[in-house]
């Protein structure tokens, strides 16, 4: 399922407005990019979305050779590896960008987001669809594997590391290997701005279920020792009477709750 349409290039005028673009929407979504000269002499992820939109429309005109050697150069010069047959959308950014994969039939909507390490890669060597689609404003945490031909829906955001190898609906939070949803809302998860960076506000599954683990056990170790106490009270009415009832009594409050 494709969730943009995005236009076929339009000569060097289309070009060129990309490029404008995808070097703009940097000061969004990086607070450390100062000025236009630092983001075009000092960014590598926008050197190989640069080089990728002229090797993309190489490719488009069948100038296939010609545009294999052009994404070969950039992934030389960059480390970034996006084959000039995929299909991206506007103001694409590769946030630190290296050892970034995109393979030849993925494609990516409008504002998305990469860090470093992720790979939009296949499952199949069969010629066909066979590498990720994703939605406008997605955000892809460094390292996560996007592997096969599955959807991310609009507003999706992937945790750092993650494995994702099935579909995830739009406005969805994913982490894990494999990669589970952990957090799902009715409206967009964005900003006022259209970009969600905080993907490290995501629920910790782990860490819950160990805290639910110490809370049971500080409960059972408070109850194991009110029934201590209880069986030490009990024996020292048997000792008393002569008759030893601790055991059942013990029993029976426990049954009892307690009480």
């Amino acid at each position: 399922m494709m969730y943009f349409s995005p236009p076929r290039p339009q000569g060097l005028s289309g070009l060129w407005r990309d490029w404008r673009e995808d070097v703009c929407c940097v000061f969004a979504r990086d607070p450390a990019a100062r000025n236009l000269l630092e983001v075009l002499l000092a960014y590598p992820g926008v050197h190989a979305v640069l080089l990728y939109r002229a090797s993309h429309r190489l490719w488009l005109v069948d100038w296939k050779l010609s545009a294999r050697l052009l994404s070969a150069f950039a992934r030389w010069l960059t480390n970034v590896d996006i084959h000039p047959g995929a299909t991206i959308g506007k103001r694409f950014f590769i946030d630190h960008g290296a050892c970034v994969v995109i393979g030849e039939t993925a494609e990516i909507g409008n504002d998305v987001t990469l860090y470093h390490g992720v790979t939009l890669g296949g499952t199949t060597w069969h010629k066909t669809k066979r590498h990720p689609t994703l939605g406008n404003n997605v955000l892809i945490g460094a390292g996560a594997k996007i592997l096969g031909a599955i959807s991310l829906g609009d507003n999706v955001r992937v945790g750092a590391n993650s494995v994702v190898i099935k579909d995830v609906p739009p406005c969805c939070t994913v982490i894990g290997i494999p990669g589970r949803i952990i957090q799902q809302k009715g409206v967009k998860i964005q900003n006022p701005r259209g970009i969600d960076l905080d993907h490290h506000l995501v629920p910790d599954p782990v860490g819950k279920a160990i805290h639910c683990l110490v809370e049971r056990l500080d409960k059972l170790e408070a109850q194991q020792e009110r029934l201590v106490v209880l069986h030490e009270d009990e024996c020292g009415n048997c000792e008393a009477e002569g008759v030893c009832q601790g055991e059942n009594t013990v029993i029976l409050k426990q049954a009892a709750g307690g009480r």
